[in-house]
């Protein structure tokens, strides 16, 4: 009797975690439908409507670990079916997508292919005439996240304005926006403008790359007003209005799931603050935290450690208190919006918060200098909110005109 009621204990144990486990899960994206990756048919995926442009043509291509078609990658695609493709770009994060963020990566040779990598990051954002020498055709895939200040839609605009000045037609493989269902955040002002963020634009635009490069041509966003030669394939079967889920490549190397690229505009506003967003952790941009976090108040706790992916992250080796944002999915998705109380929140429980929470590069991500203030001085997410609408609005009136897939 007694082996049983042990068997039965661990049996109704196992039960009640799995049940928990499910709830969280329900609970994290019921707020928000999702349409799965694989129901959508990429611009890359669609090689019948630009392979004909390709052929016979001197091609580079602007790249990284995303850029697939199914289990292969556009680079090994193409140069099956015969393209001469005479250099690659990479951006951020490098061509096979390894590198930390801000981290310095070399150029040189693909070690697969032989091909010759250029690195878009650093002190060379934008493609040279040099570079361009002897190209026919740019061609750019890369899956972005739909967020301002993730950096590759500043990669796209600076091979934008190389393609435009040194008459190079760009082609551009239209890939799925995952936070493309909603709009949100301060509009960018013109003094913060920067690498993290180049156009007036809300945090979260709703937009997918072929959709943003249409807008920056059409807006006369480009250094001189001047025009890109563009081309896009857009995609098929693509929902606006769905968090678009299962994105078979990680986009980034610190945004390993569904979890962490829905988080991300959230916890990105942390970037420039005493933060730790949980690079060097199993869950980065899923847990938040610092070591001068009140620990009674927030009692999730995390050590962040030299991975293979951040070696050198921020608080190594020291215990921070802070949150499981995991289990927060859902307050901060269920509105379609940024959630700001967190960033409150921890504002007032850190010590020592006046002297040193936020530092230069917060505005940097945020757009403008009106967050901090606002946030120091304990304005509501509310009357946060209400002071990006008007810029929002106007927001709205101008990507209208640029989108290719039904609005929401």
């Amino acid at each position: 009797m007694y082996i049983y009621m042990v068997n039965l204990n661990y049996y109704m144990r196992f039960y009640i975690f799995l049940y928990l486990f499910f709830l969280t899960f329900y609970n994290a994206f019921s707020q928000v439908s999702s349409q799965a990756y694989a129901s959508i048919t990429t611009g890359a995926q669609q090689t019948a409507e630009y392979l004909p442009k390709l052929n016979n043509k001197k091609v580079a291509i602007v790249t990284n670990a995303s850029g697939i078609i199914g289990n292969n990658h556009l680079v090994d695609t193409l140069l099956k079916h015969h393209i001469h493709i005479v250099k690659i770009f990479g951006p951020e994060h490098g061509f096979r997508g390894t590198a930390d963020a801000g981290e310095k990566v070399k150029s040189g040779k693909d070690i697969k292919t032989n091909i010759t990598v250029v690195s878009l990051y650093g002190s060379h954002k934008k493609p040279t005439k040099e570079d361009l020498k002897g190209i026919d055709i740019v061609v750019y895939d890369i899956q972005d996240v739909g967020v301002r200040f993730y950096t590759y839609i500043s990669t796209m605009t600076y091979v934008m304005e190389a393609c435009s000045e040194n008459n190079k037609e760009l082609l551009i493989l239209d890939r799925p926006n995952p936070n493309g269902f909603y709009i949100d955040g301060p509009v960018m002002t013109d003094a913060y403008k920067s690498f993290l963020g180049l156009h007036n634009v809300p945090i979260v635009y709703g937009m997918t790359c072929g959709e943003y490069a249409q807008m920056v041509n059409g807006e006369g966003w480009l250094k001189n007003n001047i025009k890109c030669h563009l081309t896009i394939i857009p995609l098929k079967n693509y929902d606006r209005t769905k968090f678009v889920s299962g994105l078979p490549v990680k986009p980034s190397p610190n945004l390993p799931n569904d979890t962490a690229i829905l988080l991300y505009p959230s916890l990105g506003l942390f970037e420039g603050t005493i933060m730790s967003l949980g690079r060097g952790t199993p869950n980065p941009f899923q847990v938040l935290g610092n070591p001068y976090a009140d620990s009674t108040f927030f009692t999730y706790k995390f050590k962040p450690t030299s991975t293979a992916i951040t070696k050198k992250p921020k608080y190594q080796d020291t215990l921070c208190y802070g949150v499981n944002a995991k289990q927060q999915v859902s307050s901060l998705i269920k509105r379609n919006s940024i959630n700001l109380t967190l960033l409150n929140e921890f504002y007032i429980h850190s010590k020592n918060k006046q002297a040193q929470f936020f530092d230069k590069n917060f505005n940097y991500h945020v757009g403008n200098d009106e967050l901090e203030q606002q946030i120091i001085q304990s304005f509501s997410p509310e009357e946060i909110r209400l002071s990006w609408k008007p810029g929002i609005d106007a927001f709205k009136v101008i990507r209208k005109k640029y989108l290719l897939y039904k609005d929401f």
